[in-house]
């Protein structure tokens, strides 16, 4: 398969590093002119160097905003008011037993997880149905289906992140916009790779522990490993692109069998 991007702009949330910097390289690879953001000019402009480095001749630019507020996507669509390719990335997560979670931390997941798509799928999607032509993808997680006891909020956030996706879906019926779903598992990124090496043993490699930790706490995983940000990247790339347009509605897991459905 040929994924080609060429002409298309791609909106990637929360991608200054992690997945979301890995999706925004595999677009730019494919040829999207491809907008990071993060809360920081520094990271932002890192990012775009990053994915420059990357992608030889890539057009990358990026826009600092704090997309947990209607101000700060509001910011983000005055400076790119035109968009093909929507990845709603952004998120937070953390451990916090459940009786500790007040409405304040809900709130907060609530902010930035589900209402920073809400509102950018609002301001790009209706340019999107003009055209008939566009790609809105929610990166969810194995979470939504397989909710965490010690994250329940975090849990809670990405299973109506799917109900999102699948109803703005049904909503482009009949069109060629598409909305999906990506939903990885552990991944190697560079906020767990802190996590898993500072209880990792003396010698242990980032992949070995990897493998410990999903051994651990997510034993159902057929891959028993980690999940590669390229590897994410590559279904995110697929799914933005014109081949995939028989796709949409779809919760697609990248998580390496943990979720025990067929």
């Amino acid at each position: 398969m040929n994924i080609d991007l060429n002409g298309k702009t791609a909106v990637i949330t929360g991608s200054t590093d992690g997945i979301g910097l890995a999706i925004a390289k595999s677009l730019a690879q494919a040829g999207a002119a491809v907008v990071v953001n993060g809360r920081s000019h520094s990271a932002v402009d890192q990012a775009v160097g990053a994915i420059k480095a990357h992608a030889s001749g890539a057009t990358a630019q990026g826009v600092a905003a704090d997309l947990a507020t209607a101000q700060g996507c509001e910011h983000l669509v005055a400076h790119v008011p035109q968009c093909d390719i929507l990845v709603n990335n952004l998120g937070i997560y953390g451990i916090k037993a459940f009786f500790d979670i007040d409405d304040a931390e809900w709130q907060r997941y609530w902010d930035v997880n589900i209402m920073s798509g809400v509102r950018l799928s609002r301001a790009y999607m209706p340019q999107m149905l003009a055209r008939n032509w566009g790609r809105v993808v929610f990166i969810a997680s194995e979470s939504a289906l397989n909710i965490p006891a010690d994250m329940v909020h975090y849990g809670m956030s990405k299973t109506a992140m799917l109900g999102l996706a699948r109803g703005l879906a049904k909503m482009a019926a009949g069109t060629g916009v598409t909305v999906n779903s990506v939903l990885p598992g552990p991944t190697l990124s560079e906020g767990a790779a802190k996590m898993l090496m500072a209880s990792a043993p003396a010698g242990q490699t980032l992949e070995q522990a990897g493998v410990a930790f999903v051994k651990q706490h997510r034993p159902s995983s057929i891959i028993g490993r980690a999940a590669q940000l390229e590897e994410v990247a590559n279904m995110v790339s697929y799914v933005a692109s014109p081949l995939s347009s028989a796709t949409t509605g779809a919760a697609l897991r990248v998580e390496g069998g943990i979720v025990d459905s067929i």
